[in-house]
Order: C-alpha cells, then sequence, then structure tokens
C-alpha cells in the first residue's frame, strides 16, 4: 500500500498530471494513513512508540499549501528518516557496548539488516530540553562553532516548518586517516508534548554536487530524540543513534573508533557549550 501511494506521488511528475493540483496533496495524505496504519499496530514500550504514532500523522496535518514534486519527495523522505531510526532505538535486544564514561555516557552499538552497524550515544545534560531545542535546531548552523568535528553546517533549503536540506562539511578525523567527508542530508523536527526528535537521512540536491577533495558520506537513517529526565525537568535525556557509510575504503576498526569517539566528543563539546553561551532568551 505504502509503495502505490508513493508512486501515486511521484505520478505527479508526468506532464499530463501536472494540472491536476490536488493530486499530490491526495497522495500525501494516503502515504500518511499507511504510516499511521502501521505505527498504530506498534508494540514498542514507552515513549518511542508514542513519538512514531504521532509523527506518522503528517500527512493528515499537511498544509494546504501545494508544496512541489519534489518539496513532497523531501518531506516524505525525512518522516520515513524518523519512522525508521525510532525503529530501530525501539529495539531493546542485540545492543553492545562500545564505550563508557565516569559520568554515565555510553556509546552502544548493534547490527541492523540493511542499514549495517548503527550507534547509540545515551546521556544526561544538566539542562532543559528547549535549551538542546535551541542549539540543536534553532542555531543549527552554528554547531561548527563549537563542535570541532563539524567544519560548517549550511541549510539549503526549508520545506514548511519541519523540514530542510542541509550541507555539513565535517572535519578529518583519527589523525588524517579519514580525510574531510561532506553530507547532504534530509532532516524532519519534530515536536510532541515533552519530547522532541531531529531525524534525518541523506539525500540528493542538484544545487549541491560532490566536492572536489571531498569524500561525499551518507547519513541515515539518524536521530536525536531529547525528552525531561524522569523526575527532574531541569535536566534532559538525549539519545542520538548514529548511522553513517563514510564511503572510500577504511578497515572497520578504524571506523569504529571514529564514530563512537565522534558520539563522546559530541557529548562534551555540547555541555561545554551550553554552559559557556547563553540562551537565545538572555540575549533579547
Amino acid at each position: 500500500m505504502l509503495l502505490a501511494t508513493f508512486k501515486l506521488c511521484a505520478g505527479s511528475s508526468y506532464r499530463h498530471m501536472r494540472n491536476m493540483k490536488g493530486l499530490r496533496h491526495q497522495a500525501v495524505l494516503a502515504i500518511g494513513q499507511e504510516l499511521n496504519r502501521r505505527a498504530l499496530g506498534d508494540t514498542s514500550p514507552g515513549w518511542i512508540s508514542q513519538v512514531r504514532r504521532r509523527s506518522s500523522l503528517l500527512g493528515s496535518q499537511v498544509e494546504e499549501t501545494l508544496y512541489s514534486d519534489q518539496e513532497l519527495s523531501y518531506i516524505q523522505q525525512g518522516e520515513v528518516a524518523m519512522q525508521k531510526a525510532l525503529g530501530i532505538l525501539s529495539s531493546q535486544e542485540g545492543w553492545k557496548k562500545e564505550n563508557q564514561q565516569g559520568n554515565g555516557d555510553e556509546v552502544l552499538s548493534k547490527v541492523v539488516p540493511d542499514v549495517g552497524k548503527v550507534f547509540r550515544l545515551e546521556v544526561v545534560v544538566d539542562q532543559p530540553m528547549d535549551r538542546l531545542y535551541e542549539e540543536l535546531v534553532e542555531r543549527m548552523e552554528a554547531v561548527g562553532e563549537w563542535n570541532p568535528n563539524v567544519k560548517e553546517i549550511k541549510v539549503l533549503q526549508k520545506i514548511g516548518k519541519d523540514t530542510v536540506i542541509t550541507h555539513e562539511l565535517a572535519a578529518g578525523a583519527a589523525g588524517n586517516l579519514v580525510g574531510p567527508r561532506d553530507f547532504v542530508s534530509v532532516r524532519c523536527t519534530k515536536r510532541r508534548g515533552s519530547t522532541c526528535v531531529l531525524a534525518g537521512m541523506a539525500t540528493h540536491f542538484g544545487e549541491m554536487p560532490e566536492q572536489k577533495g571531498v569524500i561525499r558520506a551518507e547519513h541515515g537513517p539518524t536521530c536525536m530524540v531529547l525528552h525531561p529526565l524522569a523526575g527532574n525537568p531541569s535536566k534532559t535525556k538525549l539519545t542520538w543513534l548514529l548511522s553513517i557509510d563514510l564511503k572510500g575504503w577504511l578497515p572497520k576498526t578504524i571506523i569504529n573508533q571514529v564514530l563512537s569517539q565522534t558520539q563522546m566528543d559530541f557529548a562534551n563539546y555540547l555541555r561545554k557549550r551550553l554552559e559557556s553561551s547563553p540562551a537565545l532568551e538572555a540575549q533579547c
């Protein structure tokens, strides 16, 4: 059913169908209804199930604005990335510890069929969720200022309220054994009650071709989940699911070391940023 409705959406690109203004909107509605049907049958525990069900209502809540065929495709890609990433996080079996710090930060990993090896960072940050949302979403393009592993993040296109296309340039790692990589991704952000999910995956954006001297790597599906720590809303539980194909020839041991360390570094850099930089409201 989902494949059929996606084909319906794609069909609007044919010339003889372009004047059927309601077709694309109907296609997105059908896709959203199908995702909703699947999510309602999900048996995942706790907040993940709630977010998956609520985020799958996208189709029934799409604004009446008629997006272009390409924009609809990006919206759908972001929604699929979120559903896949949350599906991976909902499975509690098979995770192995890669790294753990004295403060409780830990990185876990597992191999997921049709995806490969994924990494899961679990940390508690001594800041409220809205503060993390500011840095990770509202100040997304400033991440390179405080995370040395990221040289630059640029928003290439914004689609509606929840979806953006980004270009990210990552620094070399492991003593330059891993050279510079860049990523073109579609990112989808959903806030539902006290939970926020930032999801994404690799996409194609014609105006951002591959760069000379930089390997085009691919994200996805990946996501960050933020929600207040139970019993202490002034702190935030952050879970980061990382799935990356770095491309090029690299030993698996190097890849595993780089990705798990990248997540640990991110947690440390984020804390320093939150401690040293005032909230947006405080600057007004």
